[in-house]
């Protein structure tokens, strides 16, 4: 008999094996049940959708059970509630958007709101064939269940790296679809779970508002970061944090859609499953009630500090184009911004797109101490690591067109409206013990759900062990930094992205062109940050009159003497053209933040080119050189709604 649940059944790509998950895209017109065997982490498919009913291990049916025990679900109701959250979110039905689903109900429900919103109203989704247009499910199985303790104690530890892991395969599935939206059906019982993990793990108010609503999420691919792209990342929203697990089965149930239970949810050696079934045996509404209201004061003290640390940076940052941050500290006003605003702010400006391996605090030039400089620290030391994009230049992928700025500036339209006053946020002073005490004082919570939320942070508490230093520095000697070898040397026609923060691409010119002496067109050069003999190099080559004792001959048996003493005199006499030029360039850039910028050498340590300031040796050697930081200043949009 057809039900009226979403359905997938095999019929896949052999082509598609390259990345994880089972990538389906989701039908209207639902059809017959059919069992899918979920891949590993290993594996892709495109899958042809045509049944109603998704298993692995073992299957529920809840139409079947619905015959025995009538519940009476007002869909539209929840269909209703979906569509607001999407709004919110700047999301309409045309826009192509993946969700991730593991089978449960919880990711079977957001599959069900979303197929019916993307096919109803004004701005329907077009459908052909059974299929909603711009619209992907992307399904990852970890492959993590195990049925004997011992196995079970492995799968724990392996689970702590895997989340980070799953977002990355979201990531490269939507880059390939040419999506801009991932849904995620996290619900408010496990931001529930996670406010009682962060109690025991010592988190602040602002970790304790739990998972954002919308954020972005930004792509570690090199390509993406190529001249004329643009890294917008992907848009993760959860528009499910206001229904609850049972809202799940019930969504579920109304619409005759089976699920998978994954044993391993009932697993004590999960942190999330130990508290999930504490929380179980305090069911009553009072408890859920007030646990939801706290999370709720938590996520508007997170909005309100969120939104003044962004004006913050608006009002007093100004990045630099060499990958430094110029701070005005006269816009900053101790006295008129809270403590916990003023140190959001100092996280964001500081953050791994400035730093990299450590942080160097200096007054800027000439600002007499009104202004603060940020750059990488010139003590420590800055592994010489790049990553290659081994595609040619010129053939590089295309962009698509996007439409995340559309969404992401509609839905910051919803957060600036609903930006909290400073009286209505309760926690801006408060540490992770005092949360708990001022939301009782003040009546967010009961003394009884105080007690229980106590109780359970304690008897989570002692589960956690923090990480040993002995297994710190066992890691960081198995896993060290290299110095350059080969996979980090950049080629002609070649781009790489240096220290997650600079894009260094090659424009490869005809050899016949070249007139350079101390660079061979069809051999690498070593990407490194610039050093101090590198401008004391190019102020030797700038005053100096015996070039040729600069510069050691590069001999070519197949030239004339007469043509290489030609093109000695025109390459020295550039290269010192370009060396007092970038000198004047190199001025302006204060001396903190010049080591950060990279160069290139040859393999005999001659310095090729430094992008940034426009010394280039030849002038067929053609490398640009684009700040392009993997995570914007502020972390891209978020919202706590």
């Amino acid at each position: 008999m057809a039900g009226a649940g979403l359905g997938f059944s095999s019929s896949l790509s052999a082509q598609s094996r390259a990345t994880a998950g089972i990538m389906v895209r989701i039908p209207v017109p639902l059809l017959k049940r059919r069992k899918l065997k979920f891949a590993g982490l290993n594996e892709v498919f495109r899958i042809r959708v045509a049944g109603c009913g998704v298993s692995s291990t073992r299957l529920y049916n809840c139409g079947s059970c619905a015959a025995e025990e009538r519940v009476s679900v007002d869909m539209e109701r929840y269909k209703e509630a979906f569509g607001r959250r999407m709004a919110v979110a700047g999301l309409k039905p045309h826009h192509s958007i993946a969700v991730g689903v593991s089978g449960g109900p919880d990711s079977m429900a957001l599959c069900l709101l979303t197929a019916a919103w993307k096919t109803d109203g004004p701005y329907a989704a077009s459908q052909s064939d059974g299929y909603v247009d711009g619209l992907l499910a992307i399904i990852v199985d970890h492959r993590l269940r195990a049925e004997s303790k011992e196995e079970a104690h492995i799968v724990s530890r392996r689970v702590s790296k895997m989340g980070a892991f799953r977002y990355q395969i979201f990531q490269k599935v939507c880059i390939q679809h040419q999506i801009d939206v991932l849904l995620i059906a996290h619900h408010a019982d496990d931001q529930a779970e996670l406010l009682i993990l962060r109690l025991s793990r010592g988190s602040g108010v602002l970790g304790l508002a739990g998972m954002a609503f919308a954020s972005q999420l930004f792509s570690t691919s090199t390509v993406l970061h190529n001249e004329g792209s643009n890294n917008k990342g992907l848009l993760l929203v959860r528009p499910l944090l206001h229904f609850s697990k049972e809202d799940m089965y019930k969504i579920c149930q109304a619409s005759n859609q089976d699920w998978v239970e994954d044993p391993t949810n009932r697993s004590p050696a999960y942190a999330r499953n130990r508290i999930r079934m504490s929380l179980g045996n305090l069911s009553s509404y009072t408890f859920q009630s007030e646990i939801q209201e706290l999370i709720s004061s938590c996520r508007k003290t997170r909005a309100y500090v969120d939104h003044m640390s962004n004006e913050l940076i608006d009002q007093a940052v100004n990045i630099m184009d060499q990958g430094y941050a110029v701070i005005d500290l006269m816009v900053l006003s101790p006295s008129k911004v809270p403590d916990m605003c003023l140190s959001k702010f100092i996280a964001l400006v500081l953050q791994t797109s400035f730093t990299v391996a450590g942080c160097y605090l200096c007054p800027s030039p000439g600002s007499r101490g009104t202004k603060l400089l940020v750059c990488c620290s010139v003590n420590c030391h800055l592994p010489s690591t790049i990553e290659v994009n081994n595609s040619d230049f010129d053939r590089e992928q295309k962009q698509y067109p996007s439409m995340l700025d559309e969404i992401i500036a509609e839905g910051k339209s919803y957060v600036d409206q609903f930006v909290p006053d400073v009286v209505d946020v309760k926690f801006l002073d408060m540490t992770c013990q005092s949360v708990l005490a001022e939301a009782k004082r003040i009546g967010i919570i009961s003394e009884s759900t105080h007690n229980n939320i106590t109780l359970l942070e304690r008897n989570e508490t002692k589960y956690f062990k923090p990480e040993n230093k002995v297994h710190l520095e066992q890691e960081i000697i198995e896993n060290p930094s290299t110095s350059a070898s080969e996979s980090e040397l950049l080629h002609p026609g070649k781009a790489c992205y240096f220290m997650d923060r600079f894009m260094v691409t090659w424009n490869e010119r005809p050899l016949s062109y070249c007139s350079s002496l101390v660079i061979d067109h069809r051999t690498a050069a070593e990407v490194r940050y610039m050093a101090e003999s590198d401008w004391l190099y190019l102020a030797k080559l700038a005053r100096c009159k015996n070039l040729h004792d600069l510069v050691p001959q590069i001999t070519d048996a197949d030239s004339e003497v007469e043509q290489i003493a030609r093109k000695r005199k025109q390459s020295l006499e550039y290269m010192q053209l370009s060396a007092i030029k970038s000198l004047q360039s190199l001025k302006s850039i204060p001396v903190a933040a010049r080591r950060s910028l990279p160069v290139l050498v040859n393999h005999e340590g001659i310095l090729l080119t430094i992008p940034s300031i426009g010394f280039q040796c030849c002038p067929c050697l053609i490398v640009s050189c684009a700040f392009r930081p993997r995570l914007p200043l502020g972390g891209g949009h978020s919202s706590f709604l």
